[in-house]
């Protein structure tokens, strides 16, 4: 799969229900679908290329949201466990769209985080939030951790 990330070497073993990769936060191997081998390589990037501790950072993190469970793909916290992140996923043909956006804003009511990423690893967003004057905007590029 061609992804516009840098290349990652993924412990992808067959299993008699398909394809299983390893996902290193959960410690364990999961169904290698296409959106998870998208969260597999931009956790690959956050961690190798962005400096985002892997200590600091959780998949499938379930929250209730106006009574309903959910799971955010991936939160990355700041160093005293607060929400920091929030990435969503979607598989290559997945085209992100406002949709997509919405998604993730409605996570974020419940975490309140900075920043919100989405990617179907051929495009990626990022977007700040504002809290202070109700508003977000889009930067061009995922910040380093260090900058978050």
């Amino acid at each position: 799969m061609n992804l516009n990330l840098p290349e990652t070497r993924l412990d992808i073993k067959p299993s008699a229900d398909g394809d299983k990769v390893f996902d290193p936060l959960r410690r364990k191997y999961v169904a290698a679908t296409p959106e998870e081998i998208v969260r597999q390589h931009f956790v690959s990037f956050l961690i190798s290329y962005r400096g985002y501790p892997a200590g600091l950072m959780a998949n499938e993190i379930g929250i209730t949201l106006n009574g309903t469970s959910r799971r955010c793909d991936t939160v990355v916290f700041d160093r005293t466990g607060k929400p920091l992140v929030i990435v969503e996923y979607k598989a290559p043909s997945v085209t992100v769209s406002q949709r997509t956006f919405d998604q993730i804003a409605r996570y974020n009511m419940v975490l309140q985080a900075r920043y919100l990423i989405v990617s179907n690893g051929l495009r990626h967003y990022c977007c700040r939030i504002d809290y202070a004057h109700r508003q977000y905007c889009f930067i061009p590029e995922i910040p380093a951790y260090t900058e978050l």
